[in-house]
């Protein structure tokens, strides 16, 4: 007898799986989980799976995830004078969520779409990198302090379509961070990198933060691909990533956000400085 030919790939079947065995209550999001909380979120410039443009999904979306740190992708709109596309007061208010100043771009919330929000702390450091490539890209890098001292240098970025232009991104980035102080730094955002391989800018920034949990975040109906991340350069920093896949966020845009927990004890220890 001929045997059923399986039509759907293995990673899609367990993708539907997943979902089918998650329960109503994995939804609710009324309480913050304890410890710090990050996360990434490709917002698609507000723009949802069904074409329409709604920032207040994406707003509620955020609310939802809870994190203390999060870095949002395609907040600003991309041509001409870029401009922020969420209501900052809105956020202020609903989530106590903040973003990192930026200079030279008045109307945007970012840099080339990426801003970081935070809950609590101060801002100690902001660095904008222009991104080499084909396409306008870029990063945001800060360093926050919390209310307890701890420190966080946290980079979003937002890599290139083209490999060879994530690749000389990603070697950007690690040259920008080599020529700072070592300290306690968290990657987080769509590196658009699902590949491993020696062409693979995970390799590249697997140097210095280790090969990060791939998590599958697109598209967000039925995500198979993990291109967004969250990696850490110190090990145990960061812990249990994983997909915010609530209902809304499968709708508010073509990514789901990912999110991780902070281990506090790991971050208010002191890192050791390489010798060299």
């Amino acid at each position: 007898m001929r045997q059923k030919r399986q039509i759907l790939p293995a990673n899609i079947i367990a993708s539907i799986r997943a979902r089918k065995n998650r329960s109503v209550e994995a939804y609710v999001q009324d309480a913050r989980p304890e410890g710090m909380v990050i996360a990434s979120y490709n917002v698609h410039k507000c723009v949802g799976v069904d074409g329409k443009f709604d920032p207040s999904r994406i707003s509620h979306v955020i609310r939802e995830i809870g994190a203390d740190v999060i870095a949002l992708q395609e907040a600003d709109t991309r041509f001409g004078e870029r401009r922020g596309l969420l209501d900052l007061a809105w956020m202020e208010r609903e989530t106590g969520l903040l973003p990192v100043p930026v200079s030279g771009v008045a109307k945007a919330h970012g840099w080339h779409g990426n801003v970081i929000f935070f809950r609590e702390g101060l801002v100690r450091d902001v660095h904008q990198m222009k991104l080499p490539g084909l396409e306008p890209r870029g990063a945001l890098m800060t360093e926050l302090e919390f209310k307890d001292g701890s420190n966080l240098r946290v980079i979003a970025a937002h890599l290139g379509l083209l490999n060879r232009s994530r690749q000389q991104q990603a070697r950007m980035i690690l040259d920008i961070l080599r020529a700072r102080d070592e300290k306690s730094t968290v990657l987080m955002g769509d590196l658009n990198e699902w590949r491993l391989g020696d062409r693979s800018s995970l390799n590249t920034l697997a140097t210095v933060f280790g090969l990060p949990a791939a998590v599958p975040s697109f598209p967000s109906r039925l995500p198979v691909l993990a291109l967004d991340r969250i990696m850490a350069n110190r090990p145990g920093l960061i812990e249990k990533v994983m997909t915010h896949d609530s209902p809304l966020a499968r709708l508010a845009s073509d990514h789901l956000p990912i999110k991780a927990f902070i281990n506090v004890d790991a971050l208010r220890e002191t890192p050791q400085v390489n010798a060299g």
